[in-house]
């Protein structure tokens, strides 16, 4: 036992050589001696243990008169004051000092009495009270309470109860009489009796005072020891007096007075008569005597330590063995003393130490204590050799020699299990038995009842059964049961918590088989080998039975309404795997695991090929997209609810149902909905028809939430089919019809359009001043891009091409919209005057006298143009359309989609091709030296572009009055090839048809513009003149940023003619105020002439005295700021501020034009015919500039500015005119040096940045001349291109970036057209004509060059061009 003596761990197996010796010793030796326990036999041994607890429970004792003797009564010897000396030798103890509040309740006690509330019965006697009712008022005294309260000593109260009982009952007595005073005693018992029943109510009390408790019950017992009655001698027995007694009932031996030989009754199903029968066969037999007997042999052979009874080699440890017989040896000495009490004549019987002869010769075959385990299955309790624990036995060898005990069987632990199987049996069929109310925490369950307990308690104290060994029993028995299935699982967790906490044991019993638990009953190393061995033998079979159980539930975990796991898992949990002694290797775990997993697999599978059946029809041909989007939701669904199910455990057994589902349905689904959808559409191809793209994007929904979902449970396995590259020909059928569809839809939204503003504000807001035809558009617009990204399409490429096409179609319907608002804006912006109106209806004599007329009175008032409320809030609908436009473009994120394509783009060797389309951008900019083809040797000319086949490209807007007009308007041309336009330049009149001024002709050859720069051109007329264009190309590419530049720059040149020509209706009058005339007038002012003098003499400078005041230059341009007001006023109602601004621009622009064309000729290389300004004229031009640049910019007092800002009223141009003043009347010969200089610096500086960016550049900035480059046309600087258009930000950008570079890059352009009006310059003009053609040409050659170099170093060329940034 060396070996086994040690302590193992928690977690210790029976592994040691003796241990495995002794279980095959105990299997052999049980086989050979063991029967079958029969269930007469079973009942008969647990009848003899109900009737032995009858035969040993307490007598009932009853009240029995007893009449008195006629001698007088003599009082005992031990009086009250003797008894209290006891207490008063240890007064200072505080185990003898009443607790702290008990006066109180001592107090409520004696009330109690008064009120007859006392449930005693004793208590109830009238004297008795009136006794307690003299001892309440002296104890109710303050005095007295106070200091009973702070002393607390026990002599202190019983002596005033004694004096105050002596002084009661002595009262009316004769004096010889000395009855009274054994009354006295009687009622100090009894006020003892009602402390000490005080005390005890209060468990607290008790405990912390047991030896006052005793002392206590120790002098109640004295005082009480004559027995007298409560009553006085004259009032007992009818006035003869006599006592009375308690005596015990004698026994009945009736069945109905033995409780748990009534439950043998039940759970055997023995009739009463037959149990009744039994006993009265047997009760010679079954006597306390017998049990003294029991008790005693079976102690002997415990003191011997024989192998009759449970030995070391019973226990693996040694310390076990000590511990359970140092438990056993005085548990059966209070057992034997109880029989004794129970039978005091068996004391004199019995000589106390007396016991049966032990002979140790005794044959083996003597019965002997044997508590071995029933079961007949295999045992896991050895690891190395299983070993079968059925038949162990405590002894070595079981004989059925039943002459040695009365009470105990042959084989206690078989009998037990017999017995307790039969008891649960019983009870878990009792209907009566009311099983347990259900909580939070437990269900209800029906166990053993509590007499069924009482009952195998009883049986397992006379067996001498361990309470481990009965606990293990008890699970035994339980354990077939549930594998017979004849108990539940929450049975089966309620008998492991039995186990595992037994019921609380009632404090106030003194039975034995309510004795506390021992420390044993949970530490397994103080356990028997062979409770150890069934322990973990009953652990195995359930958890076997328990994961057949848990396979068969998981194959429903897919059903609508799955079986709950929770229990069974926490059966398993708690119960077998928290359990040290379990043993189950993790190999065979882990194999349990693969096969469950391998069960849900095929359960999922089949669970799919369920779904499918049900969704989708038998038939091909009526297969539709909603089948396979129902079977998907049916999928998905499934999924959700597995997911949501198993959400707070979804791992079970190590196996995931939510994964085992998804791993096998999400693939299944995935094959099959690829096969049923190209089935799908080949049939309906096969038909002629289209599947509905409703349809089509429904099920690209479903289908990309079935992706999503397999992507998160499978991140390493991709889905069955490229979704998107299936199903994308419903997105292009989409936008086919969306193109298709859009034109009408912009056409429909113009013609249903009144073009009023709409609103609820009494001043409509700036974001309210538009119609409802522009929102309209954008709403189509927003609506068609919203449709594909609510599609959520998941391949980028897919996307931005979807994108691209879709903003292709939004462009052409904004080129429709634009084109059809410019027309009615056209109209309405065209329409004639009253007055022009008038003259129309005039003959031709009334026109010429009325122009006459005109001309003589110098007729200077001009009413302001009426303009339209609707025109104005087309330029606003304009505006609002960029700013739409702006907000679609960041919405469809059309950067992120180029570079999405230009990152999927093949490689340039793959795509060489040429694009389809040319974009020619035409920008007329001026003429000059035109013919004259009005009476006033002026002409107003407008330029007019057509094709060959003399159909009209573009129309410029009229320059009234002017043979050297600048237009600057841009038109853009798309063509597939090279193409011939012609420019004719057409005089406008008012009477009549209008005159041909000149014609010339371009040919635009894309192969000339592959390096797609800008060139300028100017061209001869056939009749006399030239016209200055400037033609740049760009190709056409099918890019989402070119659509929307194309867009931007629609809707900005549309807004830029409508804004044109609202100023041409205020231009006229412009160039009247500010001309030469009126110049000229001013200083002037008080000479008379004849109009016809005038107008023949206005080319001769007039002497002035003086130059003109202040005031009388502001008067000057009175009537014209009346004019611009009168507009403004009317423009202002509609028009938003960002426009009313942008006009105002256009107006500004207007005024610098023509006051610059006050100062100088345009630019050219041939000497003009205008005259330069005297220095008072000049002086006063520049104080007309001072007044319009404050008018327009229209500050306060405190410098806040209402009109245009500051920055776009010094523009350029404007800073021109300012340096203007410094070289206007220098000499011709400073000029020249000062125009040399800075054309070398400016050379320089271009060749620097050339040779620095190392790539093509433009040529230097300059006005290009005439000559063979002229002709030919040469590169000049960065043009506005549509990529720099592609939004509001980009435009912005260009626009700051073009106003710095013109402040950056100074040029001699002024002082070259000063120098055209001193004939001495004409040569130099001349020379430096050729000079720049020179240098253009030679700019031209080396771009030729580069061009070449780049080409041959495998450079991309004649392909789509990447935008100029």
């Amino acid at each position: 036992m060396s070996s086994l003596g040690q302590v193992r761990g928690s977690n210790r197996r029976i592994n040691s050589v003796q241990a495995r010796e002794r279980l095959h010793r105990r299997q052999s030796s049980a086989s050979r001696g063991k029967r079958p326990v029969s269930a007469q036999d079973s009942y008969l041994y647990a009848l003899r243990v109900a009737y032995l607890a009858y035969l040993l429970q307490p007598r009932q004792k009853r009240v029995q008169h007893v009449s008195a003797p006629a001698r007088q009564l003599q009082r005992s010897s031990t009086s009250v004051v003797d008894l209290v000396k006891d207490f008063s030798l240890i007064r200072d103890s505080k185990s003898t000092r009443f607790p702290h509040g008990f006066m109180a309740e001592l107090d409520k006690r004696m009330t109690g009495v008064l009120m007859g509330k006392e449930k005693m019965p004793e208590f109830k006697d009238p004297t008795v009270k009136r006794t307690f009712a003299v001892f309440l008022n002296e104890f109710k005294a303050p005095q007295f309470r106070k200091s009973m309260e702070k002393d607390r000593r026990v002599e202190d109260l019983l002596l005033i109860f004694f004096s105050n009982a002596t002084k009661e009952l002595q009262r009316g007595k004769a004096p010889g009489d000395d009855a009274w005073k054994l009354m006295v005693d009687r009622h100090v018992a009894l006020f003892i009796r009602l402390v000490s029943s005080t005390l005890k109510d209060h468990s607290d009390w008790a405990r912390d005072r047991p030896e006052l408790s005793l002392r206590l019950s120790t002098m109640e017992k004295k005082l009480l020891m004559h027995d007298q009655d409560l009553a006085a001698e004259n009032q007992r027995s009818g006035g003869q007096g006599g006592s009375t007694v308690e005596v015990e009932i004698p026994r009945s031996y009736e069945v109905k007075d033995m409780p748990l030989v009534l439950v043998v009754s039940r759970i055997f199903a023995i009739s009463y008569s037959d149990v009744q029968a039994d006993i009265n066969r047997h009760k010679s037999v079954w006597t306390e005597k017998a049990a003294l007997q029991d008790l005693k042999t079976y102690q002997a052979h415990l003191s011997v330590m024989n192998n009759r009874t449970l030995n070391s080699d019973d226990f693996d440890l040694e310390d076990a063995y000590e511990a359970w017989k140092n438990n056993e040896i005085p548990d059966l000495s209070q057992m034997i003393l109880a029989i004794v009490q129970s039978s005091p004549e068996l004391a004199k019987s019995t000589p106390g130490g007396s016991l049966p002869q032990f002979k140790p010769t005794v044959s083996q075959d003597s019965a002997a204590y044997t508590p071995s385990s029933p079961a007949t299955e295999k045992s896991s309790y050895v690891i190395e050799q299983p070993v079968d624990m059925s038949g162990l036995n405590i002894r070595d060898n079981a004989a059925d020699d039943d002459s040695s005990y009365t009470f105990i069987p042959p084989d206690p632990r078989t009998y037990y299990r017999a017995i307790l199987k039969e008891a649960l049996t019983y009870d878990l069929a009792d209907a009566e038995l009311q099983p347990t109310e259900a909580t939070s925490d437990s269900p209800s369950i029906k166990l053993l009842s509590k007499q069924s307990a009482e009952l195998l308690n009883e049986i397992a104290l006379r067996w001498r059964l361990p309470q481990f060994s009965r606990l293990i029993l008890f699970l035994d028995v339980i354990r077939d049961k549930y594998q017979s299935q004849e108990i539940t699982l929450d049975t089966l967790d309620a008998a492991f918590n039995y186990v595992k906490e037994p019921p609380a044991v009632d404090k106030k019993s003194h039975r034995m088989s309510q004795m506390h638990l021992l420390d044993s009953m949970f530490d397994r190393t103080k356990w028997t080998i062979a409770d150890y061995a069934l322990n973990q033998q009953i652990l195995t079979s359930l958890h076997e039975a328990l994961l057949r159980e848990l396979f068969e539930l998981m194959l429903m975990v897919y059903d609508n309404k799955a079986p709950s796991l929770g229990p069974l898992m926490y059966v398993l949990n708690n119960h077998i795997y928290d359990d040290e002694l379990f043993n189950a290797t993790p190999e065979e775990l882990d194999q349990y695991t693969e096969q469950l997993r391998l069960a849900l697999r095929k359960r999922a599978g089949e669970v799919y090929s369920e779904q499918l059946a049900k969704h989708i029809p038998e038939t091909k041909e009526e297969w539709e997209f909603f089948h396979v989007i129902e079977l998907g939701r049916a999928v998905v669904k499934l999924c959700e609810k597995i997911q949501k199910r198993y959400r707070k455990n979804p791992e079970i057994m190590g196996v995931n149902p939510m994964m085992c589902l998804v791993e096998e349905i999400l693939p299944a689904y995935a094959a099959d909905a690829r096969d049923l959808v190209a089935r799908i559409m080949d049939v309906a191809h096969g038909n002629g028809e289209d599947v509905p793209i409703q349809d089509g994007f429904d099920l690209y929904k479903e289908l990309v939430e079935i992706r999503r979902i397999h992507g998160d449970a499978l991140p390493n396995r991709k889905f069955g089919f490229h979704i998107e590259g299936m199903l994308q020909d419903f997105v292009w059928r989409w936008i086919e019809m969306t193109d298709a569809n859009l034109v009408g839809w912009v056409e429909n939204a113009v013609k249903a359009d009144q073009f009023r503003i709409i609103s609820q504000n009494p001043v409509a807001m700036d974001d309210e001043r538009h119609s409802v035809s522009v929102v309209d558009i954008f709403r189509s617009f927003n609506q068609s891009v919203e449709q594909i990204v609510q599609l959520e399409w998941d391949d980028d490429l897919q996307y931005a091409r979807f994108m691209t096409t879709l903003s292709k179609s939004i462009g052409i319907g904004l080129a429709r919209y634009c084109e059809l608002v410019e027309q009615k804006f056209s109209k309405e912006m065209d329409r004639l005057t009253p007055e022009q109106e008038a003259a129309a209806s005039q003959t031709r004599q009334e026109k010429w006298l009325s122009m006459a007329k005109d001309l003589y009175t110098q007729k200077e008032k001009a009413e302001p143009f009426q303009f339209y409320p609707e025109s104005l809030v087309k330029l606003n609908n304009v505006e609002y359309a960029m700013l739409q436009l702006d907000k679609l473009e960041k919405e469809v994120n059309v950067d992120a989609c180029s570079d999405v394509i230009q990152k999927n783009a093949p490689p340039p060797t793959q795509r060489m091709r040429k694009p389809d389309n040319f974009v020619f951008t035409i920008k007329i900019i001026e003429a000059e030296d035109l013919k004259a083809c009005d009476i006033n040797g002026l002409s107003d000319p407008y330029v007019v572009l057509g094709d060959e086949y003399q159909k009209r490209l573009a129309k410029t807007r009229v320059i009234y009055g002017n043979l050297n007009p600048r237009w600057d308007e841009t038109i853009d041309i798309t063509t597939t090839g090279p193409l011939n336009i012609i420019a004719t330049i057409w005089d406008w009149d008012t009477l009549g048809d209008h005159d041909c001024v000149g014609r010339t002709s371009l040919k635009l050859d894309p192969s000339h513009f592959r390096d797609f720069m800008p060139r300028e051109y100017w061209l001869d007329l056939d009749t006399q003149g030239r016209l200055l264009l400037r033609v740049s190309m760009e190709g056409e590419r099918d890019d989402i940023q070119f659509y929307f530049g194309k867009a931007f720059r629609t809707l900005k040149r549309t807004e830029r003619e409508m804004t044109r020509k609202i100023t041409d209706k205020l231009s006229s009058y412009i160039h009247q105020s500010l001309s030469r005339e009126a110049l000229r007038a001013m200083l002037n002012k008080g000479i008379s002439v004849s109009s016809v003098t005038s107008f023949f003499q206005k080319a001769r400078p007039q002497s002035i005295a003086h130059a003109p005041t202040q005031q009388e230059v502001t008067n000057a341009l009175e009537p014209l700021f009346d004019y611009f007001n009168e507009n403004f006023a009317i423009m202002k109602e509609t028009l938003t501020d960002s426009a009313m601004i942008m006009v105002m621009s256009r107006l500004w622009k207007e005024v610098l034009a023509t006051i610059e064309s006050l100062l100088v000729p345009p630019l050219s290389d041939k000497l003009s015919q205008q005259r330069p300004l005297t220095s008072h004229e000049l002086d006063v031009v520049f104080k007309w500039l001072s007044l319009l640049f404050d008018f327009f910019h229209a500050a306060d007092e405190y410098g806040q500015s209402d009109g245009v800002p500051q920055d776009i009223l010094k523009s350029p141009k404007y800073h021109e005119l300012q340096n203007l003043n410094f070289f206007y009347f220098e000499a011709t010969d400073d000029l020249i040096r000062t125009s040399e200089s800075m054309a070398a610096a400016n050379a320089v500086r271009q060749q620097e940045q050339a040779q620095r960016l190392n790539r093509l550049s433009t040529p230097a900035g300059g006005h290009q001349f005439g000559g063979a480059a002229g002709l030919l046309g040469m590169p000049t600087r960065k043009h506005k291109t549509v990529m720099l258009s592609k939004n509001l930000g980009t435009m912005r950008k260009a626009k700051e970036e073009k106003r710095k570079e013109a402040q950056a890059e100074p040029n001699d352009d002024m002082i070259l057209r000063i120098l055209r009006m001193r004939p001495e310059a004409e040569r130099y003009l001349r020379d430096r004509s050729r000079q720049k053609e020179r240098l253009a040409a030679a700019q031209a050659a080396e771009m030729i060059v580069r061009q070449s170099l780049n080409a041959g170093g495998g450079r991309m060329t004649g392909t789509q061009p990447g935008p100029r940034r």
